[in-house]
């Protein structure tokens, strides 16, 4: 590890003696003016946007609009110079973008004047004003530029009344970014208050112009400095990078659209503090923290080792380019390791100092690195990474004028440039910021459990950050109430103290003579099946067996296996249900497992060839010496000899009423205890939804050895319902058991 980071500060020192032989630092006069103002070329991330523009002409995916409410005497003649004076200061503004044997050029209008068209809704009705505005705002954000003809600028006005305007501003980012707007706005003010006669002065003229930073740029890009922070990145995202994999709302489309919306995210004044506070006392900035709070989100919603975040930076910290407009902003890429359960005070020490490694290699332009990395094309992601982080310090939108009171207007963006963004705006007292995602994939509601989550995380991340970021909970307090409360108050009345034969017996006493089971061409009442099911229970008690005791059934679906498993229920036993079809191997492994000592089948399945075991195999000892079989058929004149009346109970509710045994598709197969009072929680919870009566018809298909027949076998039969059995091959074919539920009348199925 010590070597690793005598690398990287070896590397480190290397790229900051080539700046300063480069002159690059923040002298004014480390970018001169271009010498040839033929065949200007595109900066790398106009290139980039004029690409996609040639792709897929007309959209508005890159559009940046404004819009401002301007209360007092604005004087719009003022307003038309000063913008005009910004234009002609700022050779960007009068720049389209044509092609010169083949390739995009910057080509500068001499002299643009800018028309700014005012529209008039005086007449109109308050409501009808805000309507307007509304509906103008959208149709300007998405305005489709023309990058060859231009203007790539516009400004719209409305006059609401004598005294009340709407300024609206959009331009397309190929030639500003954020912090050019917020300049265009300074520099409006400061011109307004010149021409209005309120100051003296003027402006000092720009020394460079965006197109000198752009030959500048390209220059760069064939030294060592570039060549140096190449390899940084390549080495930084080497390997297979992570494929961000965020459960969406819907599926993906094939090619990306750009649709998206916004949810806001409310951070209260008490929290920034306590969020710049947890930043200071670690040596990082609010940027840093917030990036961190977001990546512990994003690894707690996707389990991913490894998250890779995209974020922006203004790269203007040379002197010269300061005040200028322009696309100066590049795009840099944080991937952020989970590996150990780390604290967040740890992720925290991670993430700032990967973000300074990232601010000193910040140089490379990021289509130069997607060039060289070369990832999978796919026209329905963006490359390298699907979530983006933002930050901006200050209020990115307040300007002043003379007399008149400046408000911004809220701007609805439909545009999602990727899978989800997070932005912040730091203000004078707290943070403000917002959720950007795509409408392809994202429903508004599942957003805004996200920022609620968020905000959560950040309230526990700031009360205690040396928890593990594994033990962070998401709740907020509605949905942890709606979880452990709401969702959770499931307590409701039923017979906790009954066993399921108890149940049974009442309702035998209720509809003795109605029809309990039926199968093929044999029925019995409730009362004759419980009659059965009671001789049955004394022979076994007559046996020695009783609470605590387990035994096997193997039966086929029969009104045999029906009162087998009732027998053995009243006489105080569990039984272990075994499949007739089972292998040999897997019978006697459960009959052992389960420490069997009576087995209740029939004679055929004694006589199978499966069962017919040397004396010297292993399994001898447990079919023939330890375990008493009893054949319901062979036996039964013996069974109907016993007492018909109800036992006297011998179990409670808490004892076991089965045992069944897990597919083992893991290992060996393991017996789940199960008891009487779980299994009529069951049953009363069901029967809550299904609400079974005497007229229904249960038609039951499920194996005896699977949990859920349960259900199919005694929740009809403790409430008066006609229990239907089908046969096994029936089950297997869906034909006929359709013809069945057709014919029998059958009312519910449980399948």
């Amino acid at each position: 590890m010590g070597n690793s980071l005598d690398l990287q500060a070896a590397k480190r020192e290397l790229l900051a003696n080539l700046l300063r032989k480069e002159g690059i630092g923040h002298d004014p006069k480390t970018i001169y003016p271009r010498q040839n103002s033929d065949k200007i070329p595109l900066s790398f991330a106009q290139q980039r946007l004029w690409f996609l523009d040639q792709l897929d002409s007309g959209k508005s995916v890159y559009n940046i609009c404004r819009a401002y409410r301007l209360t007092g005497q604005l004087d719009v003649d003022v307003l038309i110079r000063s913008v005009n004076e910004i234009i002609r200061r700022h050779e960007i503004l009068r720049t389209v973008f044509p092609t010169v044997d083949d390739q995009p050029v910057q080509f500068i209008i001499p002299n643009l004047t800018l028309i700014i068209p005012m529209l008039d809704l005086r007449e109109f009705s308050v409501d009808e004003q805000e309507k307007e505005t509304s509906s103008l705002v959208v149709d300007e954000v998405g305005y489709s530029f023309d990058l060859v003809r231009g203007p790539l600028l516009r400004l719209r006005l409305l006059r609401l009344r004598d005294e009340q305007h709407v300024l609206v501003f959009t331009a397309h980012q190929i030639i500003c970014d954020g912090w050019s707007v917020n300049l265009f706005f300074r520099e409006l003010e400061s011109l307004y208050r010149v021409y209005s006669g309120n100051e003296n002065g003027a402006l000092p003229e720009p020394t460079i112009q965006f197109a000198d930073y752009a030959v500048w740029q390209r220059g760069l890009a064939k030294g060592p400095i570039i060549d140096l922070q190449l390899s940084y990145w390549k080495e930084r995202l080497a390997g297979i990078l992570p494929a961000f994999q965020l459960s969406t709302d819907h599926p993906r489309p094939a090619i990306q659209t750009f649709h998206g919306a916004r949810a806001t995210v409310e951070i209260t004044e008490s929290m920034t503090n306590a969020v710049r506070e947890l930043g200071r006392n670690n040596g990082a900035t609010l940027f840093v923290t917030l990036m961190s709070v977001f990546n512990v989100l994003l690894h707690r919603y996707t389990a991913h080792e490894e998250i890779l975040i995209g974020f922006s930076i203004s790269n203007r910290y040379r002197a010269a380019i300061q005040d200028l407009i322009g696309f100066f902003v590049n795009t840099l890429v944080l991937r952020t390791n989970f590996s150990g359960d780390v604290t967040f005070r740890q992720l925290l020490a991670r993430v700032r100092d990967d973000c300074r490694e990232a601010y000193a290699h910040q140089d490379l332009p990021f289509e130069n690195l997607v060039e060289e990395l070369q990832p999978r094309r796919d026209l329905a992601r963006n490359p390298l990474f699907q979530v983006m982080f933002l930050f901006q310090n200050g209020s990115a939108s307040d300007f002043q004028l003379p007399g008149v009171a400046v408000e911004p207007v809220r701007v609805n963006s439909s545009i999602s440039k990727f899978d989800l963004t997070l932005s912040f705006t730091e203000g004078l007292r707290k943070l403000t910021g917002f959720f950007e995602y795509s409408t392809d994939l994202f429903e508004h509601a599942t957003i805004r459990r996200m920022s609620g989550h968020f905000q959560a995380l950040l309230e526990g991340i700031v009360t205690d950050p040396d928890q593990p970021i594994s033990s962070f909970s998401l709740l907020t307090e509605t949905e942890r109430q709606l979880v452990l409360g709401e969702w959770n108050a499931t307590a409701t009345e039923y017979p906790k103290d009954s066993c399921i034969h108890e149940l049974f017996e009442a309702q035998v006493a209720r509809t003795p003579e109605a029809i309990a089971v039926e199968f093929g061409e044999k029925r019995a009442t409730y009362r004759e099946l419980n009659t059965r099911a009671n001789q049955l229970a004394h022979y076994l008690q007559r046996l020695s067996v009783g609470p605590g005791k387990l035994v096997g059934i193997c039966l086929e679906r029969s009104l045999e296996m029906i009162l087998g498993l009732l027998g053995i229920l009243k006489a105080g036993c569990a039984y272990v249900p075994l499949d007739p079809l089972y292998p040999r191997e897997r019978l006697v492994f459960t009959l052992d497992d389960a420490q069997c000592s009576i087995l209740l089948t029939e004679q055929k399945f004694i006589e199978d060839e499966r069962w017919k075991i040397e004396e010297s195999h292993p399994l001898f000892s447990i079919l023939y010496t330890r375990l008493a079989v009893i054949c319901v058929d062979r036996d039964w004149d013996e069974i109907a000899a016993e007492s018909d009346i109800n036992p006297v109970p011998q179990v409670r509710s808490t004892d076991l009423a089965y045992v069944i045994y897990t597919s083992g598709s893991t290992g060996k197969p393991k017996g789940v205890q199960v008891s009487h009072k779980s299994v009529v929680n069951c049953l009363f919870g069901i029967g809550e939804k299904v609400a079974l009566s005497p007229e229904d018809v249960f038609l039951a298909i499920t194996t005896v050895s699977f949990d859920i027949a349960a259900v199919e076998l005694y929740l009809p039969l403790i409430t008066g319902a006609k229990l239907l059995l089908t046969s096994r091959n029936e089950v297997l074919d869906g034909k006929a058991l359709l013809d069945r539920l057709t014919e029998c009348g059958g009312t519910v199925m449980q399948a």
